[in-house]
């Protein structure tokens, strides 16, 4: 019997054993297995912020839609209509932040916004004389569907935050072992008010 036969079978075999193979299950308290849990946790707090501020962005949008339409009415004060523009174009500039944003910050950008809305109600309520288009009664429900949707939207991005937050709090010696940006890590503010 040859040599070669057994060389080829054992290759062979090896070569089964190694594709019948499974990984090694991940240690559910190892740092690597933290870091994956985080990375999904972090996915789903980015996921449902970015899905508010598209939300606040369109209704910026349909806000500024609406003062153009409303600009075209030879009844419309203009230089009323320009006022609520400028509100509206700084209205993402006065827009709090993820990661630093505070209670005082949140307030001050409701108040901004609604301020608008209301003057903007005001103004298609026809009592100053001006004659409103659909289009503008249109965009008016859309902002307000927009508008309805943010207690919502926070109350999702608070309850995402906070899993995140317990989490890094719970396995805070797990992610601190990998260094780097996971030795540093905060929790997020929230929209809720803390006691």
């Amino acid at each position: 019997m040859s040599k070669q036969p057994i060389w080829l079978a054992l290759l062979l075999f090896a070569m089964v054993a190694a594709c019948n193979r499974t990984p090694k299950a991940l240690d559910p308290a190892s740092a690597t297995a933290a870091k994956q849990q985080l990375e999904v946790l972090r996915d789903s707090v980015n996921v449902r912020w970015n899905a508010m501020i598209a939300s606040d962005d369109a209704k910026i949008t349909a806000t500024s839609q609406m003062l153009n339409e409303l600009e075209r009415s030879p009844a419309a004060d203009k230089q009323q209509l320009q006022q609520l523009t400028q509100v509206n174009n700084r209205l993402k500039e006065l827009r709090y932040r993820q990661l630093t944003m505070q209670s005082s910050q949140i307030d001050r950008y409701d108040a901004a916004q609604d301020s608008l809305l209301g003057v903007l109600r005001n103004i298609t309520s026809g009592s100053n004389g001006t004659a409103v288009s659909s289009t503008v009664l249109n965009t008016l429900n859309t902002i307000g569907e927009y508008d309805g949707q943010v207690v919502g939207q926070r109350v999702q991005y608070d309850q995402a935050a906070k899993k995140f937050n317990n989490y890094i709090q719970l396995h805070q010696a797990e992610l601190q072992s990998l260094g780097g940006k996971y030795k540093q890590l905060a929790p997020l503010p929230l929209f809720e008010l803390t006691n």
